[in-house]
Formats: structure tokens, C-alpha cells, sequence
């Protein structure tokens, strides 16, 4: 009989479900094949390197964050010692049959699980399917956002984007980096009188607060809605590279320039308010998080649709009814593994 544990550190990873749920599945599961942390049929295996216990990827990578041990046998391990299961295990698991991801979306169809991903691809209910825009732009969006894409906005975004690799490209000169350094000098000595004139005059701050609040709140409501099914999902450390794109998207977006920086900061939980700075405190607070209003972040799909990651904005002004241990200004940007429509 398999081991399941049940000490109140792997209750919270439980209730996370990084794994897929059994009542996907068509028939009875090997008891082999469930991961003892989550109890769920094992996602992306691996397993512990002396005594070979086998959990999913993302419950075994946060377990570790939390103490460096085996759940089964409490054998030391770091997560660097993991290793892939044996083939004959992954083999096993391939061969279980699994129902689609967007059954709630009309699909019927049941397929072996190691095939899942592709056909997620090409799933006609799948609402994030990549579709190639008919109207004559020729760009590929997600199904859901077809009917909301414009085909004039995105050309003029593209251009815009070839326009400043263009500027990057000739930037590249040695006379036009000596241009660029005395620009640099002249904006900062802009910066320095702009923040002289400020001191000296309270209005001016004013101002200058009021215009900036009012570009941030232009930019929030200019993007779209986005609601977040999987909570469980959450990445609360997120790598350089998967920041440098949601930075990226940011900046096309239109955010403020004063707030992409905070924003980005925010994104890993060292940032966090209180009440979601720990593994703990966001599993007793996790009833709450219905109430967030979440936006997407718009230019982030391209990335979505290679890496299956997914990201939202959680903007002060428009949470100030959510406690003050869940929000922070000027908001939180928060990234999932899955889980957003």
C-alpha cells in the first residue's frame, strides 16, 4: 500500500492540486502513480534519489522550499539530488486516459495522458487556441480574444516595435552614443530642476501627482477583465527570464513608466503583503481571493502559448476593498502555472 502523508505542512500543498485530479481519469489509477503530497495522479514526475519516492514536480519543488526532507521519510534531500522517475513508471502513467482540460467547455474527448498536450493544441474547445486573424493582419491570437482584436491597433504596434529596434540598431554608432549619453544629461538635468521646482512648490507636486494618477488609472481600464480558476497555480518566484517578459509586456501595454518598476518588484513574494507572503498564510487566506479584480496583461499570449504560463495585474485602485494584508500599491503583478481565462 502507498503512503500517503499526512502531516498538516502537506494538508496545505494538498489543497494547492499540482497535480491532475483523479476524476479525470477512466478507470481505476495504480495507487503507484499518485503523488503522496497532493493526492493527485503525478504531473511532470520526479522522484527523491536514495529511497525513490515519487511526487509531482511542483509539490516536491515546494515542499523543499519549506524544509529540505523527503515527505515519506523525512531523508535529507535538495533540489538540486531530484531526479526523473524510472521509464517504466512514466510509461505507466502514459498510458492512463484522461479526460480534456476544457470538458467544462463542451469537449467530450478522452485521451492517453501523454498525449494530452498536443491535444490541447488543437482542441476546437479550447478557448486559448492560437487562431490565425481572417480579417487580413494575418496575426495569431487566442480564440476567446478574436472577436476583441483589432487589426489596425496591433500593425501600428508592431511597427511601433520595429520603429525601436530600428532606433536600437543606430544607437549602435559611436557619434549617436555620444548623442545618447548628452540626452541622458540633458533628461536628468530636467529631472533634477522638475524635483526643484517641486520642493519649493507643493502645488506643483500636486500636480504631477494627479497626472500620473490619472495615466495609471487610463491604463487600467484599458485592460481586460481576466478570472483566475486556478488558484493553486500561483508561481511566488518567478526566474529573470519570465520577468523580463512580463516587464516587456508591460511596458507595451501602456503602463506608466513610474509604476512598471514597482510592479515588477511585486511579482515575487518577498514583496507580497502579509497575507500572501508565506505558503501558509495564502492557503488560510485563499477563500478571499475570489474577491481580487484581475486584469490581464495585454502582449503576454505569444509567451502563453510556448511556456503555457499566464499572468494578471492586481492594481490597488481597484482592490481598496480587499483587506490591507492582500494588497499593496500600486498592485501586485501575480503568474500562474494555469489556471486564467
Amino acid at each position: 500500500m502507498k503512503l500517503q502523508i499526512t502531516s498538516p505542512e502537506t494538508q496545505l500543498i494538498k489543497k494547492e492540486r499540482m497535480g491532475y485530479e483523479l476524476g479525470r481519469f477512466e478507470g481505476e489509477v495504480d495507487e503507484e502513480l499518485i503523488c503522496p503530497i497532493c493526492s493527485c495522479v503525478l504531473e511532470d514526475p520526479l522522484q527523491s534519489p536514495q529511497c525513490e519516492h515519487a511526487f509531482c514536480a511542483a509539490c516536491i519543488h515546494e515542499w523543499l522550499t519549506r524544509q529540505p526532507t523527503c515527505p515519506v521519510d523525512r531523508s535529507a534531500i535538495t533540489p538540486n539530488q531530484l531526479k526523473s522517475v524510472p521509464r517504466i513508471l512514466r510509461n505507466l502513467l502514459s498510458r492512463l486516459t484522461i479526460s480534456c482540460d476544457n470538458k467544462a467547455f463542451g469537449c467530450t474527448a478522452l485521451v492517453k495522458l501523454d498525449v494530452l498536450a498536443s491535444h490541447l493544441q488543437d482542441c476546437e474547445f479550447n478557448p486559448k487556441k492560437p487562431v490565425v486573424c481572417e480579417k487580413g493582419c494575418g496575426f495569431v491570437v487566442p480564440k476567446d480574444e478574436i472577436k476583441d482584436h483589432n487589426c489596425v491597433r496591433e500593425l501600428r504596434t508592431m511597427m511601433s516595435q520595429l520603429q525601436q529596434k530600428l532606433t536600437e540598431l543606430q544607437t549602435e554608432s559611436m557619434e549617436q552614443k555620444i548623442q545618447l549619453r548628452e540626452q541622458k544629461r540633458e533628461i536628468q538635468g530636467l529631472n533634477d530642476a522638475l524635483r526643484a521646482v517641486r520642493i519649493m512648490n507643493p502645488r506643483v507636486r500636486e500636480i504631477q501627482t494627479t497626472m500620473e494618477n490619472e495615466d495609471l488609472t487610463r491604463w487600467v481600464n484599458s485592460l481586460q477583465p481576466a478570472r483566475v480558476t486556478r488558484w493553486g497555480g500561483m508561481i511566488s518566484t518567478p526566474d529573470a527570464v519570465l520577468q523580463a517578459v512580463i516587464k516587456r509586456a508591460l511596458v507595451e501595454s501602456g503602463s506608466p513608466s513610474h509604476v512598471v518598476a514597482e510592479l515588477m518588484e511585486n511579482a515575487h513574494e518577498r514583496r507580497w503583503p502579509t497575507g500572501l507572503s508565506t505558503l501558509e498564510t495564502r492557503q488560510l487566506n485563499r477563500r478571499q481571493y475570489e474577491n481580487y479584480v484581475t486584469k490581464r496583461i495585454p502582449g503576454f499570449d505569444e509567451f502563453i502559448c510556448t511556456s503555457g504560463k499566464q499572468a494578471v495585474v492586481v492594481m490597488y485602485c481597484e482592490n481598496q476593498h480587499m483587506p490591507e494584508d492582500l494588497i499593496i500599491e500600486p498592485g501586485l503583478v501575480m503568474i500562474f502555472a494555469h489556471g486564467v481565462e
